[in-house]
């Protein structure tokens, strides 16, 4: 089965930290670019960043430029995303998603549901709070 894996998710204070990694299960990863979204109870999924299958190129939401960072690892088939100084408001489940056509830049989160994408994950859940 094709799909991607997120995990790292979990219950962190306020200032805190957390690195989420999606896996993918089935394909690699090194030919795609990759971007992460998230989304909250009751709003819209929220892009949040991505990076270029080559990892030259990445992009940051201006909600979490400067605290999260993107990357990547083709020989262990992952992506990370760095989250550091959480805020109550970057609760959400978070997700990972990998395109065969959409190229990392601000467009790449135009698509307006995960299915869009030819894979992604079922996310895992991030909760800041103190």
């Amino acid at each position: 089965q094709l799909r991607l894996v997120e995990s790292g998710g979990g219950l962190v204070q306020p200032g805190g930290s957390l690195r989420l990694s999606c896996a993918a299960s089935g394909f690699t990863l090194d030919s795609l670019d990759i971007g992460w979204f998230r989304q909250a109870p009751g709003k819209d999924h929220e892009g949040v960043s991505c990076i270029s299958s080559s990892g030259g190129t990445t992009n940051y939401k201006d909600s979490v430029k400067g605290r999260f960072t993107i990357s990547r690892d083709d020989a262990a088939n992952t992506v990370y995303l760095q989250m550091n100084s959480l805020r109550p408001e970057d609760t959400a489940v978070y997700y990972c998603t990998a395109d065969r056509v959409m190229a990392c830049s601000e467009s790449y989160y135009a698509q307006k549901a995960r299915y869009e994408y030819d894979y992604w994950g079922q996310g895992t859940q991030v909760t800041v709070s103190s």
